[in-house]
This record gives C-alpha cells, sequence and structure tokens, in this order.
C-alpha cells in the first residue's frame, strides 16, 4: 500500500484521483485546498489529514518522512499555474508525482523538471487518460497499419458550456489557465499527436476568451477543430435535448464515437503508473508546446480552406453563431 498526498482537493477532477486511490488499494494521508469544500473526502478517506494553508501542509509532509506515513505519491489538481510548483513540490520531498493536464504551461518548464527529476531520482507522471480509451487505442491501431501515405481529414468540435463564475475563477485568467485552447483543450491536441504524428503547420484562425478555432497539419492528417465554453455555440440541435455539452470529431467525414468509457480511465492511470509504465512527463512536451504556440499566435482570421468553418455553408454549421 502507498501513501498519498492531494493537492487540490476540492476542485472538479479531484473526486477521480480519490477514486482511483481507493480503487488501487492505497491510501490517503493527506490533502490540501485553500477551499474547505472537501466533503467528498469522506466518501474516500475520511481520515485523511486536511489543510487549507500550504506551509501547514508543507510542515506536515516534512514531519511524516522518517515515519509509515511517508508520502509516496503527491497527486496534483491544483490550478494550471500553479502545477510547476506543486510538482517541485512533491519531488523535494522524496516522493512521484502524478499531475492533471497540463503539465505545465510553458514548454521551458518540462526540460526544468526533467532535470529536477534526475537530481531527486524521482518521477513526474501526466495523466493522459484518452491514450488510455479503448476507442482512442483502435483509431491509432488502425492509422499506424493503414496506408502509410494517407493524409486523413479531421474535424474536432468540443464545447463545454460554463456559467459566470469560470470568468471569475482562475479559469478565466489566462495567465492562470492558459485559455480556452489550454484549458479543455490541451488533451485533445495531445490524442490527435498521438495517433497522426507530430505538427507540420499550426495555424490559428480565432482567439478570445471564450472560444478558439485554428488548422493544424499534422504528418497523417488535417485537422480543423474548434473550442468554445460558450452556450451560444452549441447546435441548436442539441440544445433542444436540454444538454449544454457537444463533441464530435470526425474522420474522413465519419463520425469518430468515443462519448463513453471515461468512467474508470483514471483509475486505470493509476494502475499503469504504479506498475512503472504511467506517461512521464515527456510525452506531454509536444500537446504543451502545441497549447503555447496556439496562446502566443495572432489570429489570422476565420478564411482560407481549412478554417474550422471552410467544409459547411455558415447558414448550416452548427457554429454560425461565432
Amino acid at each position: 500500500m502507498k501513501n498519498f498526498a492531494l493537492i487540490g482537493a476540492a476542485g472538479y477532477i479531484a473526486p477521480r484521483h480519490l477514486k482511483a486511490i481507493k480503487d488501487t488499494n492505497n491510501k490517503l494521508v493527506a490533502a490540501l485546498d485553500p477551499n474547505d469544500s472537501v466533503g467528498i473526502m469522506d466518501s474516500y478517506f475520511p481520515e485523511a489529514d486536511f489543510f487549507t494553508e500550504f506551509e501547514r501542509f508543507d510542515r506536515h509532509v516534512f514531519k511524516l518522512k522518517n515515519t509509515d506515513k511517508k508520502i509516496d505519491y503527491v497527486s496534483i489538481c491544483s490550478p494550471n499555474y500553479l502545477h510547476d510548483s506543486h510538482i517541485r513540490f512533491g519531488l523535494r520531498n522524496g516522493a512521484d508525482v502524478i499531475c492533471e493536464k497540463p503539465i505545465v504551461l510553458n514548454p521551458w518548464n518540462v526540460e526544468a523538471l526533467k532535470q529536477l527529476e534526475n537530481e531527486t531520482g524521482k518521477n513526474i507522471y501526466n495523466i493522459l487518460q484518452l491514450r488510455l480509451h479503448t476507442s482512442v487505442i483502435e483509431l491509432k491501431n488502425k492509422v499506424e497499419n493503414g496506408d502509410p501515405n494517407k493524409v486523413y481529414d479531421v474535424d474536432l468540435s468540443y464545447i463545454t458550456s460554463r456559467g459566470h463564475w469560470y470568468y471569475t475563477s482562475w479559469k478565466g485568467d489566462v495567465s492562470k489557465s492558459g485559455g480556452v485552447a489550454t484549458n479543455i483543450g490541451v488533451h485533445f491536441f495531445d490524442m490527435l499527436t498521438w495517433i497522426f504524428g507530430n505538427i507540420k503547420e499550426n495555424v490559428v484562425h480565432l482567439h478570445e476568451h471564450d472560444r478558439a478555432a485554428g488548422y493544424l497539419q499534422l504528418e497523417k492528417a488535417r485537422v480543423r477543430w474548434f473550442l468554445s465554453i460558450n452556450y451560444d455555440t452549441i447546435p441548436d440541435t442539441i440544445k433542444a435535448k436540454g444538454m449544454r455539452t457537444y463533441r464530435s470529431i470526425t474522420v474522413d467525414g465519419d463520425e469518430f464515437e468515443f462519448s463513453g468509457g471515461f468512467t474508470e480511465l483514471h483509475t486505470r492511470s493509476y494502475e499503469n503508473i504504479l506498475a512503472g509504465n504511467g506517461f512521464r512527463i515527456a510525452e506531454a512536451e509536444k500537446a504543451i508546446q502545441t497549447v503555447h504556440d496556439i496562446r502566443h499566435q495572432k489570429p489570422a482570421g476565420l478564411k482560407g480552406d481549412y478554417h474550422p468553418l471552410a467544409k459547411l455553408p455558415l447558414s448550416n454549421h452548427p457554429f454560425k453563431n461565432i
């Protein structure tokens, strides 16, 4: 049984990590969050020590070093801009680290953390759960075993509408979250490069506080992508069903279905990590570079054959409102 500490216990993604720690028969020893609305812990580890101040949490973890409660893994679910600092905290305390996406906001932080891995002898693992999804693995195998010269046409649209609270939270601050393309898109960009190869061209057509769109030329795919947190951009047919989220990926015009099968992916991620087969920090570099380039690129505007709206007449397109 391994001892875990959790940073970011009150957020949206924390319950998946709590469940994964429990499902893999390990123990949460301590948790940190400035928000004390963490009743979810009672369902998994009510005996875990909890802190709202980093300084007291830091002291507590340090005091456990020479006891049977020594922390083996630090799981990080904190805001994106704090990942780098919290990863270094885990490594310096002699623990391996499991971090949510994006592992860091800037590519140069990856190199610094890899160096700290070497210095401490501890490992950093990234949660890249889409790589463990059965449908994603099947598509990757299809591409790898297909015509080596074939270039696929891929359209990605992901809208997960958010309320006014989003813009007040750290997620609405580009300097803290990386913006829409980073916050809700980084796992898709990782998936696409994992399946279709390295990026040869990265064009941003639109990048605003609530939506972003662009084009990626990959080794084996031409990708049009659109990401949004604005409810108004959801297709009317989806709104009519009372839904606030829309996700669609097509490959050569055929819908790529992977809407189910997500509930156990964090547990499977933990199982792989504990077996020594998790995704190391170097695996995240392509996606971090991609979203960094998107964030710092001047949008080209909605023009050209490969902008996200080019395939359909504007009047029929689900994103006509943009």
